[in-house]
């Protein structure tokens, strides 16, 4: 089986996390953030629906991570997005970092929130 570096030109992807933060391009990011190709910035997590919606236009698709374990999206923050024109996927955060890079790997326009483990 021959294995290919995945590389990402001009696009960020998550190289790790761990206890309360996630390391993107060397840089350490602590507590809730919102990643997309662009840019990664803190997020005042379920309740900050404004730092995602700059991305409306630009993605398809939010992947939540939720902490640890798999939780529900509250309803208020999935309609804002949705009206957006944003389809939100909630997950665990590691499942979404790793979801993310995969598809970040193809081009696709995605973007993910993360609440830290």
């Amino acid at each position: 089986m021959r294995l290919t570096e995945i590389t990402y030109p001009e696009a960020l992807p998550i190289e790790s996390y761990g206890p309360g933060f996630f390391r993107l391009g060397g840089q350490v990011l602590r507590g809730p953030v919102v990643i997309s190709p662009w840019s990664a910035v803190g997020w005042g997590g379920l309740d900050d629906t404004e730092t995602p919606l700059r991305l409306a236009g630009r993605i398809d698709v939010l992947f939540v991570g939720m902490g640890a374990e798999l939780a529900p999206v509250p309803r208020a923050f999935r309609t804002v997005l949705e009206e957006a024109g944003i389809g939100v996927e909630p997950m665990n955060s590691p499942a979404a970092c790793r979801t993310y890079n995969v598809l970040l790997s193809e081009g696709r326009l995605i973007a993910t929130a993360l609440i830290p483990v």
